[in-house]
């Protein structure tokens, strides 16, 4: 990207994917998803809440750039990225097709954790991406906050059903992984067991709506991506910082003394 090309409200922000995993809840009820709490040292939400993700590599961009379809090379990119760090930090195989089990899928983390790219782990496996299972659902840039990264992160959907697989924490990032209803996470936060930060909080609101996966998903296609950049204004004398109408959150705004952000 040529400077020219850049937004004029200050810099770029760090390329970033995440995804909201769902799985059927074991006892019937709302759906789970999984949340993982990021260790207390990293520079970024530490010690929070969040959903499983992090930056785009080059790499995921010389994949995304190959692999052609129906998706921009950067869009390719993201979830190529989504894929990675999904199988890197919980050792689920989501957006892959082929043949996988719970064995392959720890070999192929291993193997991952090696090489650190996706692309060897796809020709060694046998594996193809089947980006098709990732549903764009949210777009969140905060690039007018002062905060020590700004990351430019797309949110995806994606489902596993039964969610029969194991999950270990990949534990130099994750202390710990946990499934939990959006709305369970929601009261969680609010009895003080875990920390959000603003997005995760609203994000988990609008995950909140959902009885189901196919909801979900409904909802995220219905809702064309736009990026959100949180501003704040004053209301009756406090500071809010809100997100704007029309993005698909029930919950669009909280005091600015309340909000958490990185």
């Amino acid at each position: 990207m040529g400077m020219s090309e850049q937004p004029q409200a200050g810099p770029a922000g760090i390329p970033a994917a995440t995804v909201v995993i769902f799985r059927n809840a074991p006892a019937g009820g709302p759906p789970e998803i999984l949340m993982t709490i990021r260790s207390r040292e990293m520079v970024f939400a530490g010690g929070m809440a969040v959903f499983p993700g992090g930056r785009v590599d080059p790499a995921d961009f010389d994949l995304g750039a190959r692999i052609g379809g129906p998706l921009d090379p950067e869009e390719a990119a993201h979830q190529v990225a989504v894929v990675r760090e999904t199988l890197e930090e919980t050792g689920l195989a989501i957006g892959l097709a082929g043949e996988i089990d719970a064995d392959k899928a720890r070999a192929a983390r291993r193997f991952l954790q090696q090489t650190g790219e996706l692309a060897p782990v796809l020709e060694h496996f046998d594996w193809e991406l089947d980006l098709a299972q990732l549903v764009p659902f949210a777009r969140w840039f905060p690039k007018n906050e002062r905060i020590p990264r700004v990351y430019d992160t797309r949110f995806y959907l994606a489902d596993l059903g039964t969610g029969a697989v194991e999950i270990e924490a990949d534990l130099s990032e994750n202390t710990h992984l946990f499934w939990i209803s959006a709305q369970g996470a929601l009261d969680a936060a609010e009895q003080g067991d875990i920390k959000v930060i603003f997005p995760t909080r609203r994000n988990l609101e609008r995950l909140a709506l959902f009885d189901s996966f196919a909801a979900a998903r409904a909802q995220a296609e219905a809702i064309p991506v736009r990026t959100i950049t949180p501003f704040i204004d004053d209301t009756d004398g406090r500071s809010w910082l809100h997100i704007g109408e029309d993005f698909g959150y029930p919950v669009t705004g909280e005091p600015l003394e309340n909000a958490a952000r990185g």
